[in-house]
């Protein structure tokens, strides 16, 4: 297979998964609120790591799609909420309103935790003998040590001003920890051995510094009608981002710096990673 035949392999594995994965006896309008931005689209890069990292070790990905489901209901919570108007007050996601525009801001927060709660409990009715694990390292990377801790200084950033320093926690924590846990996910319950994980350990933190690094590219020069979204907003609200602390050159040499460092961390794989090594080769050059 191609490598977007691959890519399209993934995502389309997941986006079934996702499809039932809101529980029918969920009351409205919350259950709407929730599958209205857990289905909104998007390139489902979170649940493809996952299920690519799986895939480096084990042929068939089945046993992990309750994994992948449920780390992109954990990516899909974390944006109904940094949609709303006390974090980053945006009414565009994916090119379509934001969810708390469509059902209020009482039932977003309401649909944000409900994905919350659903993703820890399907990982952990799926019967896979090393879910604790994987379930685990997700709890540590979305919570107060990992994105919420990111989100947490992205905001003081605002009050604060920047540094390099809180700019590289911010990154790694806000992005790069949600983009390492599926790697680490997809990996052990693969049954990998420690070497291994630890290199996908380092994929995913080198990755998720130059994904951010290209987002806070993008909102300086990206295409709205691209993105999805409003650009622009870094700027307008103080953020503390690669542009704003190193400038536009430096952040491009940066992006280009780590994605390097990504594809390197995966040498020990061999032919194994290169699907893993390409994606991260083509999230330099993404313009959405």
């Amino acid at each position: 297979m191609s490598y977007q035949e691959q890519y399209d392999y993934f995502r389309l594995a997941a986006e079934e998964a996702l499809r039932s994965a809101v529980p029918d006896d969920v009351p409205e309008p919350l259950a709407s609120a929730m599958r209205y931005s857990l289905m909104a689209g998007g390139k489902r890069l979170r649940p493809v790591l996952l299920l690519a990292a799986y895939n480096m070790a084990q042929p068939d990905i089945t046993p992990a799609l309750p994994f992948a489901a449920a780390l992109e209901m954990v990516h899909t919570y974390s944006l109904i909420h940094d949609d709303l108007p006390a974090m980053d007050n945006d009414d565009l996601r994916r090119g379509k309103p934001t969810c708390h525009k469509v059902y209020g801001e009482g039932m977003a927060v309401l649909a944000g935790d409900g994905l919350l709660s659903l993703a820890f409990e399907t990982m952990a009715s799926s019967g896979h003998p090393r879910a604790f694990a994987a379930l685990r390292e997700l709890a540590l990377r979305c919570g107060t040590r990992g994105m919420v801790a990111g989100q947490c200084a992205d905001l003081t950033a605002e009050e604060t001003g920047g540094s390099p320093e809180l700019l590289r926690y911010i990154h790694l924590h806000k992005t790069a920890d949600l983009l390492t846990a599926p790697v680490v996910m997809g990996m052990t319950l693969a049954g990998a051995d420690e070497a291994q994980i630890d290199a996908g350990r380092e994929y995913g933190r080198n990755l998720g510094v130059a994904f951010q690094i290209i987002d806070d590219i993008l909102d300086v020069v990206g295409n709205e009608a691209v993105l999805g979204k409003h650009t622009g907003k870094d700027a307008a609200e103080n953020k503390c981002t690669w542009v704003s602390v190193y400038g536009l050159e430096k952040a491009r040499q940066d992006a280009a710096l780590y994605t390097g460092l990504a594809v390197k961390s995966l040498d020990s794989w061999q032919n194994a990673g290169n699907f893993l090594k390409t994606l991260a080769q083509r999230t330099l050059m993404r313009v959405q």
